[in-house]
């Protein structure tokens, strides 16, 4: 049984940093498209970022462009988001989700990943 546990969220000032880390166990997907979605308070979930565990180029959303950094461990067990310049806006609860696939989409629509293993989130809280 496939599952992620993130962690990493917190309590930040407007500009500050964090960096959520989500370790998978129970794979043995050799190819895997990995994804933060990140949920405010009231709203629908939302992709943030996601990258391929081939390698290649990683997808982000535009509101996080240039100001988040998704990365992996070289085992492909553990996603990492490193988020800069934090913006108020940017809080809300951040999921991580695997979807065992040959590549990942161009845009992280929630569509797309729904059907992958979803861990149980990390609150972000972004204060101005």
């Amino acid at each position: 049984q496939v599952q992620l546990v993130e962690s990493g969220g917190g309590s930040v000032q407007a500009g500050g940093s964090l960096r959520l880390t989500c370790v998978v166990s129970g794979t043995t997907y050799s190819t895997k498209c990995m994804a933060w979605f990140r949920q405010p308070p009231g709203k629908e979930r939302e992709g943030v970022a996601a990258i391929f565990s081939g390698g290649g180029s990683a997808s982000y959303v535009d509101s996080v462009r240039g100001r988040f950094t998704i990365s992996q461990d070289n085992a492909k067990t553990t996603v990492y988001l490193q988020m800069n310049s934090l913006k108020p806006e940017d809080t809300a609860m951040y999921y991580c989700v695997l979807v065992q696939r040959g590549y990942c989409p161009v845009y992280v629509t929630h569509q797309w990943f729904e059907r992958g293993s979803w861990g149980q989130g990390t609150q972000v809280t972004v204060s101005s």
